[in-house]
């Protein structure tokens, strides 16, 4: 299964991506230029990842560097979120 962005306007007026299947390279670019379109707009931005299934070092990067910046993270699976949490200590550490 290929990645899927959808792009749902929730009734508070923030922007909701869920975001479906892998996530590889090509999609964390992707998922990295809408960020940084979303992000830039009022009302909030939120990531829903309940239906990832394969999420790459690109995007575990992404991911990482968003979310300090307000974007929210929904429904993150665990092992992302350790991902995540790892990448962060590693970008510290440098």
């Amino acid at each position: 299964m290929t990645c899927k962005f959808e792009r749902v306007l929730a009734s508070d007026g923030s922007v909701v991506l869920h975001v479906s299947g892998r996530i590889d390279g090509t999609s964390a670019d992707t998922l990295h230029e809408i960020t940084e379109k979303e992000k830039k707009l009022e009302g909030g931005f939120a990531i829903d990842l309940a239906e990832v299934t394969l999420v790459s070092r690109e995007a575990i990067r992404t991911l990482s560097l968003v979310e300090p910046d307000g974007v929210e993270l929904r429904n993150c699976p665990a092992y992302v979120r350790e991902w995540i949490s790892r990448e962060r200590e590693h970008a510290l550490s440098e």
